[in-house]
């Protein structure tokens, strides 16, 4: 070949490698620092338990999909499990993954004659029941906000990933006649954001310790590219549902961004005058959330950022008085439980009224917003020379006491007190607690936590409810369970407004609520400058005779233990980073 040849080849070469360089801008665009990347990772769990399969039905070596998988189809044509289809007969099984996850499912399929694809049906359920249900209005089976129960083709000597919902059981169906489903692996893809444990706690009773446990991992499910309250169901940020959730973080993970991108979220999609999700309650919360965050982390640069909005926002919320000194809000919510109490709303609104423009006052001061604070302290002061009645909500009652409306000792031997747990609520049982503890009831808020919280655990929940009613208890099944005849199905026969029946959410993160309780009373930590610059550890054990744990800090972690003595007198043994002062138990 001529030298020129040569030549005009590697040209020719070189131009074709500087055009396939010249990528579309659409592609270039991902490249840019704005482009959003995942902060959540993946995992793969093969099933525990086959539960049911389908009586009488052509299935075989269905065990092997309890086996690690490697995700990878292969042509040996070994250990697969065999579902087979007559016109009369549609094999299915039902799968537990052993524990409330949150993402989708992949499937590895073999081979089978016609290479064809085969179509199955796949339902994704919190509870076996629902994993077992049609999508009908008897108990109100939904796709909304996540598909679960949906209708696929699976390919031959392939893989299929689908799926982006919360569920612990998948069923899974032939819809095809006549057909042979080769299955080499069914897995979750157990999506969620890989971060430490940094809060722990543990103490002499087990069922506390599960219930702290399963509080924090509620809302680490929740904790996707926002904070949800719902893996389900309310795949959305709400930001008044945030604030357990926040608490729940600041207790167990320390900071995470996806407090402040949910928060800001809230802010930028809601110009003022509006509220927060619609609900005026909402808009305080994020007031309140905002003096939390500044108090765990110390972070002015980020308080700061929000000068603007929430100096506003104050400003709405000092004009929302009447003559009587009464709140005269729109968009009056508190819980859904609490919702048709007119009375209890009020009272609770007027509570939140005062606890949200405290916690702007504090803000504002450190902003050093003059005229806000004095916004504030106007406000509040015609606020409190008017106490409505709680008319026997507890929801009302615990946020009076907080606010300092209501001494909490009467709110809580009038109203929390009365009747134990019944009547709690997932959402405001975190403030019902709270306010039992400011009346020194601590060891009535453990027995409400064990009979209330771990009442759930008792029913097979490995993460807590949207709602719970102990009414709910008598004859009732167990969610990992199907119903047997004469038992009430305790997913898909209650609830009620929005979550009836199968809609309900069993992975809420507004019901964590006992996993910052515990290690605030409890262990006893309680932050008292912004960055945990000075925390207060005063332990209250009740009937425990012990309870140790950590608790992140922006410097490190604090270690506590303490220990009854046989005299009833607590020995605590606590350690700090050296940046972080303790003011310590006496002994």
């Amino acid at each position: 070949m001529k030298t020129s040849t040569w030549i005009l080849l590697i040209i020719g070469f070189l131009n074709q490698t500087i055009v396939l360089a010249q990528l579309p801008p659409i592609f270039e665009a991902t490249r840019a620092p704005q482009a959003q990347t995942e902060a959540t990772t993946r995992r793969y769990l093969p099933p525990v338990r086959i539960l049911w399969k389908t009586p009488n039905a052509a299935i075989q070596n269905e065990q092997v999909l309890l086996k690690p998988g490697n995700g990878q189809a292969d042509l040996s044509g070994k250990d697969l499990c065999r579902l087979k289809s007559t016109d009369t007969q549609k094999p299915g099984l039902l799968l537990d993954f052993g524990k409330e996850l949150h993402g989708g499912l992949q499937i590895v399929t073999g081979m089978w004659p016609g290479n064809k694809p085969i179509t199955v049906r796949l339902r994704f359920g919190e509870s076996v029941s629902e994993a077992m249900s049609d999508i009908e209005p008897t108990q109100n089976a939904t796709n909304d906000h996540a598909m679960r129960d949906l209708i696929v083709q699976v390919p031959w000597l392939g893989k299929l990933e689908i799926g982006n919902t919360g569920f612990r059981f998948v069923r899974i169906d032939v819809v095809d006649s006549n057909v042979e489903l080769a299955l080499k692996e069914v897995r979750a893809i157990f999506i969620f954001r890989d971060i430490p444990y940094l809060g722990s706690f543990r103490s002499s009773d087990t069922l506390l310790n599960q219930i702290w446990e399963t509080g924090a991992y509620t809302v680490h499910l929740n904790m996707q590219d926002y904070l949800w309250d719902g893996i389900k169901r309310d795949r959305l940020v709400w930001v008044g549902d945030m604030h357990p959730e926040v608490s729940t973080i600041n207790t167990v993970f320390g900071y995470n961004d996806v407090v402040p991108k949910s928060l800001d979220l809230s802010r930028d999609i809601t110009p003022l005058p509006q509220w927060m999700n619609g609900i005026s309650t909402y808009s305080m919360w994020w007031i309140i959330i905002h003096r939390d965050w500044y108090r765990q982390h110390g972070d002015l640069k980020y308080l700061r950022e929000q000068r603007e909005y929430l100096v506003k926002l104050l400003e709405l919320l000092s004009t929302k008085i009447d003559e009587q000194n009464r709140e005269k809000l729109d968009g009056r919510f508190l819980d859904w439980p609490s919702s048709e109490n007119k009375e209890g709303i009020h009272a609770g609104l007027q509570a939140m009224m005062v606890l949200a423009l405290q916690a702007g006052a504090e803000l504002a001061g450190i902003l050093g917003e003059k005229a806000a604070v004095s916004t504030c302290e106007e406000a509040l002061g015609r606020l409190r020379r008017y106490i409505p009645n709680p008319n026997h909500s507890k929801q009302a009652a615990a946020l009076l006491a907080l606010a300092g409306l209501m001494p909490a000792e009467q709110a809580n031997r009038e109203v929390l007190a009365v009747d134990g747990a019944r009547h709690f609520s997932t959402f405001y049982g975190y403030y019902m607690l709270q306010a039992k503890a400011q009346a020194g009831d601590y060891q009535g808020a453990l027995d409400n936590i064990r009979e209330y919280w771990g009442a759930m655990l008792q029913l097979g929940a490995t993460t807590f409810w949207e709602d719970f009613n102990l009414d709910w208890l008598p004859n009732a099944s167990r969610i990992d369970r199907l119903a047997q005849p004469g038992q009430k199905d305790i997913h898909g026969d209650y609830g009620a407004y929005c979550y009836v029946g199968f809609r309900h959410s069993l992975a809420h993160g507004w019901a964590s609520g006992p996993t910052p309780w515990l290690t605030e009373h409890v262990l006893g930590i309680k932050v008292m400058e912004p960055g945990c610059k000075v925390i207060q550890v005063e332990p209250h054990l009740g009937d425990l005779t012990f309870a140790e744990g950590t608790f992140p800090t922006p410097h490190g972690l604090v270690k506590v233990k303490h220990t009854k003595r046989p005299d009833g007198r607590v020995q605590s043994d606590i350690s700090a980073p050296k940046q972080v002062k303790i003011i310590r138990p006496k002994q």
